[in-house]
């Protein structure tokens, strides 16, 4: 007996010098709401405080050319959760949508599901099955009662998430009236019940998430976390706000409300790392930082990338990413094209759970890069947005990435973009001209992904009324 004591405490202090990864590592998975790609401080700005997520990016690999799947955030949450492309999930708007106008638009939009299916096992189910604890805090936006809310897609608990892709307000009692797109009919939201006057939303989702990893009592966790912030309103602290307002406006890389949400975001993020700290978890919990999609245009400068949200250029559609924990490098910056996808299998693997390839198709394991700065192989990334939306520059269109280059086609008129990313990151200089045999070859890998995924099709509009061109006689 005194010898297995004895074999026990040399374990454990070994253990304390060279820590042995967990058989069951906790996950937290951080999703920021229309945080640019350029919106933090280890991203360039010198403008935003996030010290938390900087400190979060130094101890881990942090990826340069990190993609969310649409340049809106329905889509791109529901890749996250499932490992497919929103084309293949036909759940490529934003929902419920309703901004398509039969008389001003010239193609017909692809339809398209208002909910994520049941039939998909979300990355929540997976590690509910595994034997993990599973919970949501923050905005949902894809679907809600009675039949698609998070309890139906493998959360355990869910706090604030429901049909809304914005709250009614930040501040207590968390209320707001929304007018619907397809009737101009006003809704009351609510989004968060409880609370005193003063409380912020961005705070009490995080006392919440904090609250549950202490009840877990070493229960292994799966804790997702998609805030609201920092969509619209743009709502913050009146004292936080202040900060940014006594900076000279030629200065701000975006409006002082914004920026003072982001200080809030970081916070938060900061106060739920806090917890898994004072409960022994830090080193044993797998921690991931992103973005749904680019920043919003009235909100914040997404240069030297090119246009914004709702956008398929670069400052629509490429977001930060952020992985730390057992199994991931320190202090590792990652120029590997990766997309939301890739979380799924990413988790799955470091958390040493089987792979579902039948579930995230089209999704890679990041795991080699994340351990040892590895590459992964060769391969194309894709966008489908048969749809119209109000952010400026958007437009109908089908993308493929290949290596540094990047090809727009239009599906409103067949025309190609062609940018070398690497070299014009801005997407100032439209190759396609000069490079019309590459244009043809990614045209083609294109529309042969468009058949695999039994993408959508835009058709024309039969009910498009071209504005009336002025007579020949004015023009004189």
């Amino acid at each position: 007996m005194r010898n297995a004591i004895l074999g026990v405490t040399l374990l454990l202090a070994g253990g304390a010098l060279c820590p042995l990864a967990p058989a069951a590592p906790n996950i937290v998975l951080f999703v920021v709401d229309d945080l640019g790609w350029r919106d933090l401080g280890c991203q360039g700005s010198d403008y935003y405080r996030t010290p938390h997520i900087d400190r979060l990016a130094a101890g881990g690999t942090r990826f340069t050319d990190a993609y969310s799947t649409c340049a809106v955030c329905s889509p791109s949450r529901a890749s996250l959760l499932t490992g497919k492309y929103p084309a293949r999930l036909l759940l490529t708007q934003w929902l419920p949508a309703g901004r398509w106008d039969a008389a001003k638009h010239r193609m017909r939009e692809g339809r398209f599901l208002r909910s994520l299916p049941l039939e998909e096992t979300t990355l929540a189910e997976a590690f509910r099955e595994a034997g993990y604890a599973t919970g949501h805090f923050g905005k949902w936006h894809l679907g809600g009662a009675p039949f698609s809310l998070p309890a139906h897609h493998g959360f355990d608990a869910n706090v604030g998430g429901d049909d809304h892709g914005a709250p009614g307000s930040y501040f207590f009692p968390f209320e707001g009236d929304w007018t619907i797109p397809t009737t101009g009919l006003p809704v009351r939201k609510r989004t968060l019940d409880g609370g005193r006057e003063g409380d912020y939303l961005t705070d009490r989702l995080a006392e919440a998430a904090s609250d549950w990893i202490r009840e877990r009592n070493g229960e292994p966790f799966f804790l997702y976390f998609p805030f609201y912030s920092v969509h619209t309103p743009l709502q913050a602290k009146p004292e936080k706000t202040a900060r940014y307002e006594s900076i000279p406006a030629g200065e701000r890389q975006g409006k002082p409300a914004y920026a003072a949400m982001i200080e809030s975001v970081d916070d938060a993020v900061g106060r739920v790392l806090e917890t898994l700290g004072e409960e022994g978890l830090r080193e044993t919990t797998v921690v991931g930082f992103t973005s749904d999609n680019g920043g919003f245009a009235r909100a914040t400068s997404n240069a030297p990338l090119r246009a914004n949200k709702g956008s398929h250029y670069e400052g629509g559609i490429r977001v930060p990413l952020i992985m730390a924990g057992p199994g991931v490098r320190r202090g590792q910056v990652s120029p590997v094209p990766v997309t939301g996808t890739d979380l799924y299998p990413t988790l799955l693997e470091l958390a040493g759970l089987e792979s579902r390839l039948h579930q995230h198709i089209d999704g890679v394991s990041l795991a080699p890069v994340l351990r040892d700065g590895g590459s992964l192989p060769p391969r194309d990334l894709f966008w489908h947005y048969p749809h119209y939306n109000r952010h400026p520059s958007s437009a109908p269109v089908s993308i493929i990435r290949r290596g540094p280059w990047k090809l727009i086609e239009s599906l409103e008129t067949g025309r190609c973009e062609l940018y070398h990313l690497d070299e014009d990151i801005g997407e100032t200089i439209d190759r396609s001209s000069e490079e019309a045999a590459r244009v043809e070859e990614l045209t083609g890998a294109l529309e042969r992904w468009r058949l695999e995924v039994v993408a959508e099709r835009m058709v024309p509009n039969r009910q498009y009324r071209e504005a009336a061109k002025p007579h020949a006689a004015s023009r004189r």
